[in-house]
């Protein structure tokens, strides 16, 4: 899968762009500010329909053309190459009146060749694997970022995930409404969560067993890539840690977890109607509890997954270095378990990554970098890479919102 044109209106800090995209690695060069973030960005947002840097969409809009026109809009389009056909996707945000004194209301249209589609559908028209510095955090951040990360990597490759995780929101909002207005009333009317508990349960079933089995073909290619990188020293796992476990872990409270290693668990084999089940008894068990609380404690929008190296878990125990080295493993396994479930290779997006690694793992990233269909690269230093990695790429530097070739 190629990205073969790039066409930009009003995105950032472009006001127009329109340029071909070159196949290997393409290198963006220029000081910060410029507008090398805001390409990666905007790929990005062509797979995903969601910017890792804005909060919101409005943010996305050029802020000279909203100035000019309060009713502005944007556009990014592009052309992309897959193994069996040509796809032209076009994403649209419009700013339309609201009313009187009320601000303008956003739309955003989604077309995929010329058809109007769901933002889930873009995982079926191009798949990107994104890499920001920040995401060197995964390891020791907060368990909503990992979850954020996983769900976005699945949302790329299965709408239906993308669709029920969506839906799985909107009636988790609903219940924790019903459970605050339940605790005002001391808990009177506490049947009416019965139809709350049957859809949360239903729908959680399907994230938890996407989850996991997502986690485990992911390690497989993260393993190989971690004892690579560690010269066969460190083996690596991603283990995930359900709020809801349908296959708990029975083991003693003095156990080895207390010291922060962790024993090998699978529930790939527990079928999704019996983790509905499961998941639906248990939050008849905490009805009370959470009734008390005025909020839903179990479920998938709690659950977190842990790095681990020689059963150490790396976000309680792991250097700094280590927990690099498992990102960079992970994003590697991120790009081979997409071509697992599409059958074409993502585009690989790193956003100034190589001044976070040390010259061992960036010298790594640039051999594997040598086999990539696609890759865009930013970089402030081009003395990051070495002198050969260099000649074999395209280079392109970018000022102020324009790009032209190297010297």
């Amino acid at each position: 899968m190629r990205l073969t044109h790039l066409s930009l209106t009003n995105f950032r800090n472009y006001a127009r762009l329109e340029s071909g995209l070159p196949d290997g690695v393409l290198i963006l060069v220029g000081d910060n500010a410029q507008g090398k973030t805001s390409l990666l960005e905007a790929i990005y947002y062509l797979a995903t329909a969601n910017s890792p840097h804005a909060t919101a969409d409005r943010q996305l809009l050029n802020w000279f053309a909203l100035r000019q026109d309060p009713l502005t809009y944007m556009k990014v389009v592009a052309e992309v190459h897959a193994r069996d056909d040509i796809r032209r996707i076009d994403i649209r945000l419009t700013l339309e009146p609201n009313g009187p004194g009320r601000e303008p209301r956003l739309k955003k249209t989604v077309l995929v060749n010329g058809l109007k589609k769901r933002v889930s559908d873009l995982g079926s028209a191009i798949n990107v694997v994104m890499f920001l510095p920040q995401d060197m955090a995964l390891v020791e951040g907060s368990p909503s970022n990992r979850r954020r990360y996983l769900d976005s990597v699945l949302c790329q490759v299965n709408p239906t995930y993308c669709e029920t995780l969506n839906e799985y929101g909107k009636v988790l909002s609903q219940r924790n409404a019903l459970l605050k207005t339940l605790q005002e009333r001391e808990g009177r009317g506490a049947e009416q969560l019965d139809f709350w508990d049957l859809q949360l349960s239903k729908l959680g079933a399907v994230l938890i067993t996407r989850r996991n089995r997502a986690l485990e073909e992911i390690e497989h290619h993260a393993a190989q890539v971690h004892r690579d990188l560690t010269d066969g020293a460190e083996r690596l796992r991603l283990v995930y840690r359900p709020a809801y476990d349908p296959a708990p872990l029975d083991a003693p409270a003095d156990s080895q977890l207390a010291l922060g290693l962790e024993v090998p668990v699978t529930r790939v084999h527990v079928p999704e109607d019996e983790v509905a089940e499961g998941l639906h008894t248990a939050l008849q068990d905490t009805r009370a509890k959470e009734i008390e609380r005025g909020m839903t404690l179990i479920g998938p929008h709690r659950d977190d997954y842990r790095f681990i190296a020689n059963g150490i878990d790396l976000g309680i125990y792991g250097s700094r270095g280590q927990g690099r080295t498992a990102v960079l493993s992970l994003k590697l396994a991120e790009m081979a378990w997409m071509h697992d479930c599409t059958g074409e290779w993502p585009g690989l997006l790193l956003d100034e990554v190589m001044a976070e690694l040390d010259p061992q793992r960036r010298s790594y990233l640039m051999r594997r970098l040598g086999d990539i269909e696609q890759a865009v690269l930013t970089t402030a230093d081009l003395n990051l890479f070495a002198e050969e990695f260099r000649a074999a790429c395209t280079v392109w530097q970018v000022e102020a919102g324009t790009i032209q070739m190297a010297d």
